[in-house]
C-alpha cells in the first residue's frame, strides 16, 4: 500500500495549531501513567494515537478508524500529528504515543533509535489488495532490454532522489546487480540517471525511448501506460504500518491486536461508527492485513547497504 491514506510525502500541516508529538508535556500531569502490566502514554483511559498529516484531511480520514479503536478498548482515542516524522520518532522512542501510522522507514529508523514498538497491520484501500505496492523496472515496449543487469551503462529514468519506490528501492535493486548509483555525483555512477520528477513522466520518457533507455515507477503509473512499456522486473515496497508502542499493558496490547489487525470497512460500519461510510474515508481504507516485523527486513537491508537519508533518525 502506498502511504496511508494519501500517498504523498509528508509535509507541515497547520504548524501554528499543530501540536508535535515531540513536544508533548513533560510535566507529571501528563507523564506516562502506570498500570497493571504496563504504561500509557499520557493515561489509562487514553491512547494517544500518532501520525503525521500529509494533507488538510488526514484527521478526518483517520477518525472513523480511531472511533473503532475506541468502541472495541473501551478508552478515548486522542489525536496528535506531528510535523514530520522526525517528531514522530523522537515521540515513539520517548513513549510519548500509544499507537501510531507510520511508513515502513520510519518504522524501522525508530526502532533501530531505541523505540519499542510492533507492528500490527496495515492498511489495503481496495478489496483483492495486499499489504505494500511495487516499484517496477520498465522499459520501452519494444526494447531488447530483458534484465535489470542490462541497465549498466544506459540512461535510466528516476523520480526523484527522496522517492521510495522511484529511486531509493531502485538503486537497492541496481546495486544488488553491482550497478552503482549516486544522486549527488554522476562521476560515481554506472548509469545515467534522469531524474523525471514524478512517476507519470518517468513512465512516459521510457515509454519513448529517448531520453531514456530504462526506468523505475511506482506500478499503479506503470499499469496506465498499458502496453507502450514491458516490466522486466518489479520490487515490493512494504506497506505502512499501525504500530503499537511495547509498553501497553498485555491486556491492552491484545485488544488492539484483536481490533486492527484484520478489520474491513465493512465491520466498522456495522460497529455503528460515524462517517465510516463517507467517501472519505471509503477512498482510503478497504481493510487491514496483518504484518510483522519480520515483513520490513527488505528496508533495513537497504539502509545497510545504502545508508539512505531516509534511514537516518
Amino acid at each position: 500500500m502506498k502511504k496511508l491514506f494519501t500517498k504523498v510525502a509528508a509535509v507541515g500541516f497547520a504548524a501554528t495549531a499543530a501540536l508535535s508529538l515531540a513536544a508533548c508535556s513533560s510535566s507529571s500531569d501528563s507523564a506516562s501513567s502506570s498500570n497493571v502490566g504496563g504504561s500509557f502514554a499520557e493515561n489509562s483511559d487514553t491512547l494517544v494515537f500518532g501520525a503525521v498529516p500529509d494533507s488538510a484531511d488526514t484527521e478526518t480520514n483517520y477518525q472513523p478508524l480511531m472511533d473503532y479503536i475506541a468502541k472495541e478498548t473501551g478508552k478515548k482515542v486522542e489525536y496528535k500529528q506531528s510535523t514530520d516524522y522526525a517528531a514522530l520518532i523522537e515521540a515513539a522512542v520517548s513513549g510519548k504515543i500509544d499507537v501510531a501510522s507510520f511508513s515502513g522507514f520510519t518504522y524501522v529508523t525508530a526502532k533501530n533509535n531505541g523505540a519499542e514498538l510492533t507492528p500490527i497491520s496495515s492498511i489495503v484501500t481496495k478489496e483483492g489488495q495486499e499489504p505494500g505496492y511495487y516499484s517496477e523496472a520498465i522499459v520501452p515496449a519494444n526494447s531488447s532490454i530483458s534484465s535489470v543487469a542490462d541497465f549498466k551503462g544506459k540512461k535510466v529514468c528516476f523520480v526523484s532522489p527522496s522517492s521510495t519506490s522511484g529511486f531509493l528501492f531502485p538503486s537497492y535493486e541496481l546495486l544488488n546487480q553491482d550497478i552503482k548509483v549516486n544522486a549527488d555525483d554522476p562521476s560515481q555512477s554506472d548509469v545515467t540517471a534522469v531524474f523525471a520528477g514524478k512517476h507519470d513522466v518517468s513512465v512516459q520518457k521510457v515509454s519513448e525511448g529517448t531520453e531514456c533507455e530504462a526506468g523505475f515507477a511506482e506500478d499503479s503509473e506503470v499499469e496506465k501506460a498499458g502496453d507502450k512499456v514491458k516490466v522486466i522486473d518489479k520490487v515490493l515496497v512494504p506497506g505502512a504500518p499501525i504500530v503499537m508502542n511495547d509498553a501497553l499493558p498485555q491486556d491492552v496490547k491484545d485488544s488492539l491486536s484483536k481490533t486492527l489487525s484484520d478489520v474491513t470497512i465493512t465491520q466498522i460500519a456495522d460497529a455503528g461508527i460515524k462517517d465510516a461510510t463517507s467517501e472519505g474515508f471509503a477512498s482510503a481504507f478497504y481493510e487491514t492485513k496483518p504484518v510483522d516485523d519480520q515483513y520490513y527486513d527488505t528496508i533495513r537491508d537497504i539502509c545497510s547497504k545504502t545508508n539512505a537519508k531516509q534511514c537516518q533518525g
